[in-house]
């Protein structure tokens, strides 16, 4: 009897969009995913994953941008918010994780309850998962990806492809500012010394969060609203080889996020040299590069060891 050759091709790699972490108008959004719709993106996330009292859109808005996306061949997935503070933000939890179109990334443990045994979801990063034992017992409740978190090193995503029983996707944050924490306390209302009900909706003055400074004026953070980033943008366009990662995630930026999943997208095809891509896509960035936890340093360094 001959024997069996066949192999098994595992799927090609692909790019996603993360939620957009900031607060944008309306028209400003509209736009975005028109351009997003055009592009080579493979996978969009939608929806507000940072504070609810941002209602650019709302729920209806939002599922008729994923109808919209959907129509021009993107997967949609539709992330919740992070941290959930009123009953409001739960009745809008329930409505997303009821909907029957489109995969939930759930950010909360509030919606993994939700969504468990119901339909596949995507565990994301917010979930805080440091062993496989936790993301396997999130697998056997529905779990078909994980997002790792973003402190999370290369050394750890290879143990986990080891030790993992599941055939569970897994995605990582491979451009943008890293979320870092969040908190009940907004920051951005008590730099303009406002109570956080009543804001005046102040982050739509930040299209990419508010910059924070050293006292030897180094780029430090990013405020977002309840949401701390860091201010240097972490690029790991050089692991788009990697075997163990099946989906690299582009965090959005008001400003040439057209142009840096084309330079993800042509480096994935070989189209566009990487080394070359790299000193392309920094100039693309606000304050600068960092990748250091990704290798397992400290979070700010950058030009880490990629050997």
């Amino acid at each position: 009897m001959t024997p069996d050759t066949t192999t098994v091709q595992k799927p090609r790699k692909r790019l996603s969009l993360g939620p957009i972490l900031y607060y944008w108008p309306r028209d400003q959004l509209r736009s975005f995913y028109n351009m997003v719709a055009e592009s080579a993106i493979d996978i969009v996330y939608l929806g507000e994953t940072v504070c609810s009292k941002r209602r650019s859109l709302n729920t209806e808005g939002w599922l008729e941008m994923a109808d919209m996306l959907t129509r021009a061949g993107k997967e949609v997935v539709l992330s919740s918010l992070s941290l959930l503070e009123a009953a409001s933000e739960l009745a809008t939890l329930k409505r997303i994780c009821a909907n029957r179109r489109f995969r939930v990334e759930a950010n909360d443990m509030a919606a993994v309850q939700m969504l468990a045994g119901k339909s596949g979801f995507i565990a994301g990063t917010t979930l805080n998962i440091y062993n496989t034992h936790t993301l396997e017992k999130l697998a056997s409740l529905g779990a078909e990806r994980w997002v790792m978190p973003v402190e999370q090193s290369r050394e750890i995503l290879h143990e986990f492809r080891q030790q993992m029983e599941s055939s569970m996707e897994i995605e990582v944050f491979a451009w943008g500012r890293l979320p870092l924490a969040f908190s009940a306390r907004c920051y951005t209302a008590r730099n303009y010394k406002l109570p956080k009900d009543d804001c005046q909706f102040r982050c739509l003055d930040d299209p990419d969060g508010m910059l924070l400074r050293t006292r030897e004026d180094d780029s430090f953070l990013i405020l977002n609203g309840i949401q701390t980033q860091s201010a240097l943008t972490q690029n790991l366009v050089h692991e788009l080889k990697d075997p163990d990662i099946d989906i690299f995630r582009i965090s959005p930026q008001s400003l040439h996020t057209g142009k840096i999943i084309k330079i993800f997208h042509d480096c994935l095809t070989g189209k566009q040299d990487i080394d070359q891509a790299v000193v392309v896509l920094e100039s693309l960035m606000p304050t600068g590069p960092c990748n250091g936890y990704w290798y397992g340093e400290a979070g700010m360094l950058a030009g880490c060891s990629t050997a």
